[in-house]
């Protein structure tokens, strides 16, 4: 898991299993200079406990409710689909954006996760400069542009 800490950032949380997906993210995120704590971690499963506070996310401050979801669709132990299914049962997370980040280019996997409530589908970019122009049009969608929902804390 790799966690970048500053209380006074908006959380990010990543659900990635491909280490080198998360490291180059990171370093987009870092190249721009973009304001948040991202947490990442490697499967559906965990980020699911990440969300619940169970296990070693139980302490809110080190583990915030995130304010965006980047989700990876095809993880193991849980995968995006099952992930997004659970978000939106949750009645405390149900309103959490969910961005599903992948490389399915898949149509059904497409129709799939907006029927479950993904609030974007983007597919991932192959190259570095892609990935920090993802980023920014990340931040400038949902941090300058969309409002957010303000979700209690659990």
């Amino acid at each position: 898991m790799i966690k970048d800490e500053n209380p006074d950032k908006q959380c990010i949380l990543v659900a990635d299993d491909d280490s080198d997906d998360r490291e180059m993210l990171k370093a987009a995120f870092d190249e721009n200079k973009l304001p948040y704590n991202l947490t990442f971690v490697e499967n559906g499963e965990e980020a699911m406990l990440y969300l619940k506070r169970k296990g070693r996310y139980v302490d809110i401050k080190s583990y915030p409710l995130p304010n965006l979801i980047l989700l990876d669709l095809n993880m193991p132990r849980k995968d995006g689909r099952e992930v997004i299914r659970e978000i939106r049962n949750d009645f405390g997370l149900c309103g959490l954006p969910i961005v599903v980040l992948t490389t399915s280019r898949e149509s059904k996997d497409v129709l799939k996760c907006y029927e479950l409530g993904c609030n974007s589908f983007i597919i991932k970019p192959v190259t570095f400069h892609g990935l920090l122009l993802f980023t920014n049009m990340l931040h400038q969608y949902w941090f300058n542009l969309v409002e957010l929902p303000a979700l209690k804390k659990l």
